[in-house]
């Protein structure tokens, strides 16, 4: 299968469909096209988060504030997966995601031992604008066509596919993009009583999503969000509606939410914010 995803809502995600429906008959999935708009970031913590649920496939993921520059497209492979991208680091998160084995507190084990790169040999496109039709797209498809001709199925027969195409070459430096870690205070017994984090993103519901593991606040019944008491909760259920909390997201992140609300506003929060999470109990 052929996945896509961006940040160009509608009709453009269709011409890329119907580019890559000229050279093959791959299904193709949307991901998400509301993707937000020109953050890699948090493009790559969204697709860090659903692409390790699919089998092997070919990732198109076009969030390219830089189209029409001099920046690079690149293939990344992650294990068995493929992702085609801009330059911008958007791939490397997923991918090496997607080349762990298995998934840790945070919701994955990020691995750098089974990812690479390489740069697509681009002709002059018909638009400078529109990349994802003219390049990405592209390349998603031949890459597919690529793999199934010689029943590529495992990372190294992906990797010796990628190698003998011939507009592949290796990428020498690839732009990497790491999500930020959290700066964890521990008392003297080791355990946790402050976090240092920050918002990645904020979903359609208005959830902000930290880059705090949620390991650090299973327990405890109440935390303080930048100064604020906060209950703890497993579900939105737990408080009344209009309420805030704090809870652990399916991608095994701290989120602040409010049930049947916008955690945004009633936290004051935005991506790239930071966030700092203290025990209930403690004076920091």
């Amino acid at each position: 299968m052929i996945t896509l995803a961006s940040d160009f809502g509608s009709p453009y995600p269709a011409a890329m469909k119907g580019v890559i429906r000229r050279h093959t008959d791959a299904e193709l999935i949307d991901v998400a096209h509301d993707l937000p708009r020109g953050d890699p970031r948090a493009a790559a913590f969204w697709l860090r988060f659903v692409l390790p649920e699919f089998p092997p496939a070919v990732h198109c993921a076009v969030i390219d504030p830089g189209v029409g520059t001099d920046r690079d497209a690149v293939v990344v492979r992650g294990g068995s997966h493929v992702l085609v991208a801009p330059d911008n680091g958007l791939a490397m998160p997923p991918a090496r995601a997607l080349a762990g084995e298995g998934k840790g507190s945070s919701g994955v084990d990020e691995s750098e031992e089974d990812v690479e790169a390489f740069v697509i040999d681009v002709d002059e496109p018909a638009s400078e604008t529109f990349h994802g039709r003219d390049v990405f797209a592209p390349a998603a498809a031949r890459i597919r066509v690529a793999l199934e001709a010689r029943s590529a199925t495992t990372p190294k027969g992906v990797s010796e596919a990628l190698a003998a195409a011939d507009d592949l070459s290796p990428a020498t430096d690839p732009v990497d993009l790491t999500l930020p870690e959290p700066s964890v205070e521990r008392d003297d017994a080791g355990d946790p009583v402050a976090v240092g984090g920050e918002v990645l993103a904020i979903d359609r519901f208005g959830n902000v999503v930290t880059n705090v593991p949620g390991e650090l606040i299973r327990g405890r019944d109440w935390v303080r969000v930048n100064g604020e008491l906060t209950p703890v909760a497993e579900t939105f259920g737990a408080v009344e509606p209009g309420e805030r909390l704090v809870t652990v997201g399916s991608h095994g992140y701290v989120e602040c939410d409010v049930n049947d609300g916008r955690g945004d506003g009633a936290f004051d929060l935005r991506p790239g914010e930071a966030v700092r999470i203290v025990a209930d109990n403690v004076s920091l």
